[in-house]
């Protein structure tokens, strides 16, 4: 099917780096935190408890919300969620700046998870009205996929960078005068949409979603840190018996969050799995490279984290051939590819040894993050046009959904095959001296292990710390090679999903015809029909 859509103008490109700088503080929030929580837990002094509140209530409630705000920014306007999420992401960064309290730090940690909620599906359903050209589409998605993986790699390095030089709470201020930049901008850019005739929202649907992702996340992430336990599996157990009756209602609900019947197709499913799974192999295997590379490389976690961005160049030539290739290549064939690259990049990992050049890791993290790239953004735009026009937020807001699913299963996945060798190899490690629960927590984490290793003779100490690098190593290698074999498997899997999508992953030809009859009326008929319904004139998207 040719696209005939009208072109974007400088007004759109120059509304995309609205969303862009809006994606790109969400993305930094997720990590930024890696290298305040010593200075935060020597001011405040919050608990073990509430440190990893700290850390997790950001992620919890950005997933746990994201399918009620897309919803709600399809039914109220997408420009005017994006403008009330700044505002929201501006005040929560400023009280977290200043906070005097754990209890004050988490709930603003909580009110920026919430904002991001707002933001995150509400950008890329706003690319949707903006770019109408399948081939300027494209490449908007793509800049917005590569701004999502860029601002999460980098935001240990601006958190590094801020404490070099201010207090802990400057990690913080970095989001307000962006924020300020986007309330200007945001009104004159970005054009408004919204469906009027979504009806009233599924509460109990809303209600059991937070109720399934939230218990869900947490016990995934808690099984991660701290290993199997039945508390644990009760938490991941009540997240999925919820997630049944949020499924169940969103079927027999008169105006449901989500179109169940988007999962009929394959290229939706198929993206949705793309999606979760390159996301958690990504996270997962980030962890334990995250791990390799201070304590195996003894680097300091700001000299780790700018190693890391050696895979930035990767991350650019991944979005750069995906635009190029995406406008000749069926989409199977380019996440195929996508994830093959990925699993290339695994099996690199895989061969790393105790004394490896970090250019190793350097170039498999640089692989999957390609791969991650080129694949997450052939998906989001056929999650963008999946959906009716008007469910573009509640789409987009189910995908990033799933991509959050992928973090925290790739934490527990990955993560757990690398503790479970690490700790499986160190049980034959019997240092002198130690002995009792120094010994069990020695042979449980290599960070342990490291603490521990200072508080012995220097031969036993040594042999300690020899030992965990060789079965952490062992560890990351045998994680790695598991991710190559599932990597295959899923691609297989995604390309039998989407074998039918064609290369312009175009909407129905009746949402189609829908599209272009919507575009040659008037828009003062349009204000007009809107107003005999009671409500605000829906303003015709640029372009």
């Amino acid at each position: 099917m040719t696209d005939n859509k009208p072109q974007a103008g400088i007004k759109e490109w120059l509304g995309l780096v609205v969303i862009v700088l809006v994606t790109f503080l969400i993305a930094i929030d997720i990590s930024v935190l890696g290298f305040a929580m010593p200075p935060i837990s020597e001011a405040l002094k919050p608990s073990a408890t509430q440190l990893l509140w700290i850390m997790d209530i950001y992620s919890f409630v950005l997933a746990g919300m994201l399918v009620t705000m897309g919803w709600i920014a399809d039914r109220v306007g997408r420009r005017k969620m994006l403008i009330f999420g700044a505002v929201v992401f501006g005040i929560a960064s400023a009280i977290g700046a200043f906070a005097k309290d754990p209890e004050t730090l988490i709930g603003a940690r909580a009110l920026l998870g919430f904002g991001a909620a707002t933001l995150t599906p509400t950008s890329l359903a706003l690319i949707r009205n903006m770019f109408h050209d399948s081939k300027q589409r494209k490449t908007a998605i793509a800049a917005w996929s590569g701004t999502l993986s860029t601002g999460a790699a980098i935001g240990p390095v601006v958190g590094g960078l801020m404490l070099n030089n201010f207090w802990w709470g400057s990690v913080f201020l970095i989001n307000a005068p962006v924020m300020v930049l986007v309330l200007i901008l945001a009104p004159i850019l970005l054009p408004e949409y919204r469906d009027p005739n979504r009806g009233k929202m599924d509460l109990i649907g809303s209600i059991l979603s937070l109720a399934a992702i939230l218990p869900l996340i947490y016990g995934l992430k808690e099984l991660a840190v701290n290993g199997y336990s039945n508390e644990r599996m009760v938490y991941v157990g009540v997240g999925v018996v919820f997630l049944a009756a949020f499924i169940q209602r969103q079927r027999t609900a008169a105006n449901p969050l989500i179109d169940i019947k988007l999962f009929r197709s394959g290229g939706f499913s198929g993206s949705i799995l793309t999606n979760m799974t390159v996301m958690l192999a990504f996270m997962g295997i980030g962890i334990l490279t995250n791990q390799y590379l201070q304590v195996v490389l003894d680097m300091s976690p700001f000299k780790a984290s700018l190693w890391s961005l050696g895979a930035m160049p990767a991350i650019g030539i991944g979005i750069a051939l995906t635009t190029v290739f995406a406008r000749k290549v069926k989409p199977k064939y380019l996440i195929g590819a996508g994830m093959t690259v990925m699993a290339i990049g695994f099996g690199v990992l895989s061969q790393l040894k105790v004394g490896s050049n970090v250019v190793f890791v350097i170039v498999g993290v640089g692989l999957m993050a390609a791969g991650m790239i080129a694949s997450k953004t052939v998906t989001a735009e056929i999650v963008v046009t999946s959906a009716p026009p008007e469910r573009a937020g509640a789409s987009a807001a189910m995908s990033e959904t799933f991509t959050e699913f992928g973090s925290a299963m790739g934490f527990a996945l990955i993560g757990s095959i690398g503790s479970a060798v690490f700790h499986h190899q160190m049980l034959n490690v019997h240092p002198a001296g130690l002995t009792g629960p120094a010994l069990d927590a020695a042979q449980n984490t290599v960070g342990a292990a490291a603490q521990i290793a200072g508080q012995l003779p220097p031969a036993s100490g040594q042999q300690l710390i020899n030992a965990s690098k060789e079965a952490f190593t062992h560890g990351l290698q045998v994680a790695a090679l598991a991710g190559a074999i599932g990597m295959v498997v899923v691609a297989l899997i995604v390309g039998a999903l989407l074998r039918k999508v064609p290369i312009e992953a175009a909407l129905p030809r009746e949402e189609a015809d829908d599209d272009i009859v919507d575009a040659t009326i008037p828009e003062q008929g349009k204000a007009k029909a809107a107003q005999t319904e009671g409500e605000e004139p829906v303003a015709v998207p640029a372009g």
